[in-house]
């Protein structure tokens, strides 16, 4: 498994892109996608790529871990 290369939130960038969430959640890139495809994930689309605000991407992991 590789390392996250993110030591804190902080550190994230503004925009994450898959890459970054994959790194954060420690899952696939193809799971990643799937994730990201899920109507409840606060994602966007620039172009072609889908992206996501830290922010949201942030309030998203906790309100996921508030439900268990």
């Amino acid at each position: 498994m590789e390392k996250c290369r993110y030591k804190s939130l902080e550190e994230l960038p503004a925009i994450m892109c898959a890459d970054d969430v994959k790194d954060v959640l420690g899952i696939s890139i193809s799971s990643t996608y799937e994730l990201m495809k899920e109507k409840d994930f606060p994602s966007f689309k620039i172009g072609r790529r889908v992206v996501i605000y830290k922010e949201k991407f942030i309030e998203w992991v906790e309100k996921k871990s508030e439900k268990k």
